[in-house]
């Protein structure tokens, strides 16, 4: 798989005329015209669905995005890891990239942060849409089908992610449903009148967008019916129905939280003990569902996810401008029965006879959960058998099916704490072991967020490097929309919170 040649195909509608016999082979970002998509639609729409597709998973871990200044800007992870930088289990041990989001200082519209996390997320929309364009009615093809649910799955998850960034997310208050949440853009061929089309360009509120979501997700489970993905980035009926899990979650839809996820999980294995120390960097492991598998020529280097989050890896981290280690706290609560523990240093590390730490991995509490190949070329994991265990348990720990929940559970706990043996459990109890399971996947801020939970980096014995305490509902949870939306927009008028 890491020989395959990417074809990558960004279009730009009515630039060029008509291409020769070779068109696939042409530079991605020069883009092909209109006759040659409908031409391949009709003789080889399996070519084209696929380039399409793949432009956006490459778009998703490309590095730099709009700054190629900007070593914390590499697209779709750095949302993930400022996810964890801004929340309470990832400690920064030094300041370095990603800093104000560990301060939780990087919310205000004119920053690069919210205008990194809006322009990915919205590139991802407006890539989907142009797929979506391409059909002016539903296809009966199987691939195309595909393409077109790809397409829906990823513009749903792009507004699932904007609208917790930019706006509250507590389940448990349906007035947060009334707020003004983010702008709706969608492909002419979905037929919506201009004046509608035109005025969900404005701020929906928090409840459209969530439609929109269950509607994109919904629609891209029915298409993905049958259709087997060539590589394992590609989105299938099962991550869809994962994108679904993670969102009835969010909705506080316990029910269809736990079926989706108990049924994205049901083909795919819980990774033994042993695959924990693999350095969670191989699209290859049978427990994960959906990632990226880097090559040499997609690898970012140092504007990446492995050099801000790996202590082993010879990035900004391993490298230690700025470790990331686990707090505390969370690392005392791990029993010491449990192989996950093993994934950190202890509280003691290991200094030399000076009582220097010339590894980052040697800090107390440092995380070696995530490794190196030594060419870059370590895979991203976007989505794990473990949390659609995680998500079916939370779910029936909410409906107070507690029974039923440990046994959810247990799944997963078999392979990680041969003294775990619970036999009902609370929600609570779930989301200690989302901490722990997911640590560093980029769950930490959207958890906390949708669950009311605050920061307090104070307790005593704590090892954060900024000690603060950021209570649920603050402010300082939601990003401002930023000031090129804001300039360009005429709809957006609310104020930012």
């Amino acid at each position: 798989m890491k020989t395959i040649k990417y074809l990558f195909i960004t279009v730009i509608f009515s630039l060029f005329t008509a291409c020769s016999n070779d068109f696939l082979d042409t530079d991605y970002k020069k883009g092909i015209d209109t006759k040659t998509v409908d031409y391949l639609l009709e003789n080889d729409p399996e070519a084209l669905v696929n380039s399409y597709i793949r432009a956006i998973y490459s778009y998703m871990v490309e590095g730099f995005s709009y700054n190629t200044d900007a070593h914390d800007i590499f697209t779709y992870m750095s949302i993930m890891h400022t996810a964890d930088m801004t929340a309470q289990d990832m400690v920064q041990a030094k300041s370095h990239w990603f800093n104000y989001d560990y301060d939780f200082d990087n919310r205000m519209f004119s920053y690069r942060r919210t205008r990194s996390h809006w322009t990915v997320l919205y590139t991802m929309i407006s890539k989907a849409n142009v797929i979506i364009n391409l059909y002016k009615e539903e296809p009966t093809d199987v691939v195309a089908k595909a393409g077109l649910g790809q397409a829906l799955a990823i513009r749903g998850l792009s507004y699932y992610y904007l609208i917790q960034l930019f706006q509250k997310s507590n389940t448990s208050d349906a007035s947060v449903l009334d707020l003004p949440g983010v702008p709706l853009r969608f492909a002419d061929s979905e037929g919506i009148p201009a004046e509608e089309r035109t005025k969900l360009t404005g701020r929906n509120t928090v409840k459209r967008v969530h439609e929109q979501i269950e509607s994109d997700l919904t629609t891209a489970v029915r298409l993905l019916e049958g259709y087997e993905r060539p590589y394992k980035y590609f989105v299938d009926q099962n991550i869809a129905k994962g994108f679904l899990a993670r969102f009835y979650l969010l909705a506080g839809q316990w029910d269809n939280a736990a079926t989706k996820a108990r049924e994205a999980h049901s083909q795919y294995e819980i990774m033994t003990k042993d695959k924990l120390h693999d350095g969670f960097m191989d699209i290859e492991n049978a427990e994960w569902m959906w990632g990226f598998d880097h090559t040499t020529e997609t690898q970012t280097t140092y504007a990446s996810f492995f050099s801000h989050v790996s202590n082993i890896a010879p990035g900004y981290a391993g490298l230690n401008y700025a470790p990331r280690l686990i707090d505390a706290a969370l690392y005392e609560a791990i029993p010491r029965t449990d192989e996950r523990k093993s994934l950190f240093n202890n509280d003691i590390g290991y200094p030399d006879a000076e009582g220097n730490y010339l590894k980052a991995s040697d800090l107390p509490y440092a995380n070696i959960k995530f490794g190196d190949k030594g060419d870059w070329t370590m895979d991203y994991v976007y989505m794990r058998a473990a949390e659609m265990v995680l998500i079916e348990a939370e779910a029936l720990a909410h409906q107070e099916k507690n029974t039923e929940a440990a046994t959810a559970l247990k799944k997963l706990m078999a392979n990680r704490d041969a003294g775990w043996a619970k036999t009902s459990v609370t929600v609570e109890d779930v989301f200690l072991q989302r901490r722990i399971e997911l640590w560093g996947e980029g769950f930490g801020y959207f958890d906390l967020k949708r669950l009311n939970k605050g920061v307090d980096r104070t307790y005593p014995g704590s090892n954060h490097r900024t000690q603060i305490v950021v209570p649920a509902g603050d402010v300082k949870w939601v990003y401002q929309i930023p000031i090129a939306e804001t300039q360009e927009n005429p709809l957006i008028t609310e104020n930012n919170p």
